[in-house]
């Protein structure tokens, strides 16, 4: 139980990954409090969570409200005295597969202004309350494009780029006053929901896109929801007390080599 006696609030819980969060630290010990746009997904989330025991409050807060925000936190601090993590998970509208030259300046420029402004809505309204308890942990999430050249993503490859400087700029702010700022990249995690939808409609396009993003990676496999939830865990509890400022990489080694020149089965 290496969150007892936290509070989490997540971002987005209803969506599959930030439902996954959600869940690995409510099995993990901590209280968490699931917030979304719209309940019934959340809902979901905290049922699953409440079947296995754990603790679990739900309300409707939109990740680009400030003043929804910062109410929901202090609904949390009255209530349980503390905010120690926040996860901010929403899902953002994204225009890809289109080459930067072809793009519309409207469909570059939106997912870059909305991801800045949701992550910077909820790290500095939970960065103020942690600040004046003297702790917290502030987690982000970004993808591949964060640390590689990636082709047709838009402007989802520059708002990765701008969520990992924001997570280093935050973290350099306030740990002085015990906070720690983390982010996290995922490689892509098949088994979300992003990834079955579309393998639902384009089932053979996507076994050779997985294939593909799965010879990218060192260890021929991509992460799944799990990984980046026990990851999530364990960057939120007291092993992690000395960890941040950094994005920790868990797209099994893609940023970091020509990976698909390396046969699955190695060299021998």
């Amino acid at each position: 139980m290496t969150l007892q006696n936290k509070n989490a609030v997540i971002y987005g819980a209803g969506g599959s990954l930030g439902g996954a969060v959600a869940k690995a630290f409510a099995g993990a010990g901590a209280k968490v409090f699931l917030t979304g746009r719209h309940l019934s997904s959340v809902q979901k989330t905290a049922d699953e969570i409440l079947a296995f025991g754990g603790k679990v409050e739900v309300d409707q807060v939109d990740a680009l409200d400030e003043k929804a925000i910062n109410a929901h936190l202090e609904k949390i601090v009255q209530k349980a005295g503390t905010v120690d993590i926040s996860f901010n998970a929403i899902d953002i509208a994204v225009v890809m597969n289109i080459p930067l030259v072809d793009m519309k300046v409207d469909d570059f420029v939106n997912p870059i202004t909305v991801t800045m402004q949701t992550r910077f809505l909820t790290a500095v309204a939970a960065g103020k309350v942690m600040t004046k308890q003297g702790s917290g942990v502030i987690l982000s999430l970004t993808a591949t494009p964060g640390g590689i050249g990636y082709p047709l993503n838009g402007g989802f490859a520059p708002a990765c780029c701008a969520v990992e400087s924001f997570s280093r700029n935050l973290a350099v702010e306030l740990g002085a006053y015990g906070v720690r700022v983390i982010n996290i990249r995922s490689g892509g995690s098949p088994d979300s929901g992003v990834f079955k939808n579309a393998i639902d409609s384009a089932p053979d396009e996507m076994e050779h896109v997985i294939r593909m993003m799965e010879d990218d990676t060192m260890l021929k496999k991509l992460p799944m929801m799990a990984d980046i939830a026990n990851t999530a865990v364990f960057l939120s509890s007291d092993m992690a007390g000395k960890i941040t400022g950094v994005t920790i990489d868990v797209t099994a080694g893609t940023t970091a080599g020509l990976n698909y020149r390396v046969p699955r089965t190695g060299f021998k």
